[in-house]
């Protein structure tokens, strides 16, 4: 488990979701290329379909079951959650898992999970994030569908609960999000506005430049949605990237947690070009005994080796 208030790099989650199609071999090799990808956390979801909603909740706009009838067939057991848990222990990448009801928060507390992660969805359900804190275990929450002013009212119900291992995740709950509905400047504003909080970014974007963004912004932790090739085929298709991409993803955003450095002083490397490409001054045409310096005869050329060109 990482935590929240030791992070000294960008927290990179593959998000596996239901990408898995009920299958656990799927979902260990979703660990798997995960781990290849360098990602530091892989993610899933456990669905307890009658405690999370009514059947007739309305059919997903981009899927030809309804949610309900497609985590009925779909889901992982949580038999499957304690083999994958122990999966991901063994090739040393942390697992994390969003509970969908408190039933399902029970369940894995039970197997032993560090931490949990809650979705959009459940952001304003005060029942059930009341309970999941008194397992005090960190929580990552995402904010997806929710106004500053509900925002502001969670942040303030886990202050006054004395709760302070959690984390705000940026998102646009659009599946994918228009892109002038991300406003990746807003994680600017979370981080001055909810101190307490760790804030990061949850994009549901089918490629990795608003994570990228996001990451730049500041956000220490980014979670994305992968799947595996061959079977981008479910609800969560349009806001998914393949493994190729995460491996790009992860590069990117190690390349600029080593370029983000507050520093400016003349660097080893540089010391050795600017021998060369600074300017000297030189003359430009013989000069005799009693001539004036001027700009006919002296001039600045490289290298920099001679008098600085400043001092002309």
């Amino acid at each position: 488990m990482l935590n929240f208030k030791t992070i000294k790099k960008t927290i990179v989650i593959a998000e596996g979701c239901d990408n898995h199609f009920g299958k656990l071999a799927n979902a260990k090799r979703i660990a798997k290329k995960a781990k290849l990808a360098k990602a530091d956390v892989v993610k899933f979801q456990h669905h307890l379909p009658d405690e999370e909603m009514l059947k007739k909740v309305p059919k997903s706009s981009n899927f030809d079951l309804t949610l309900y009838d497609f985590l009925k067939k779909y889901s992982l057991k949580i038999e499957d959650h304690s083999k994958l848990l122990k999966y991901c222990k063994s090739i040393n990448i942390d697992y994390l898992c969003t509970p969908f009801s408190y039933k399902a928060a029970e369940q894995l507390n039970d197997i032993g999970v560090k931490w949990f992660k809650m979705g959009s969805g459940e952001f304003l359900d005060t029942p059930f994030i009341e309970k999941l804190i008194k397992f005090n275990k960190p929580i990552i929450f995402s904010t997806g569908m929710s106004t500053v002013k509900e925002i502001n009212f969670i942040y303030n119900f886990l202050k006054r609960k004395k709760f302070k291992k959690f984390a705000f995740m940026n998102c646009t709950s659009e599946y994918p999000p228009l892109l002038k509905d991300i406003n990746l400047g807003f994680i600017n504003k979370m981080i001055k506005q909810y101190p307490i909080a760790t804030i990061g970014h949850s994009d549901h974007t089918n490629d990795i430049y608003t994570s990228i963004g996001a990451a730049v912004h500041g956000a220490k932790i980014i979670e994305k949605h992968v799947y595996l090739e061959g079977l981008n085929n479910g609800p969560d298709r349009h806001v998914s990237i393949n493994f190729r991409q995460m491996t790009d993803l992860v590069k990117a955003i190690r390349d600029i947690e080593l370029a983000s450095g507050t520093q400016k002083k003349i660097n080893f490397k540089e010391k050795i070009i600017r021998k060369w490409a600074h300017r000297s001054v030189v003359s430009i045409k013989n000069i005799k005994k009693g001539n004036k310096f001027d700009y006919s005869n002296i001039w600045s050329k490289r290298p920099g080796t001679g008098i600085p060109s400043y001092k002309i």
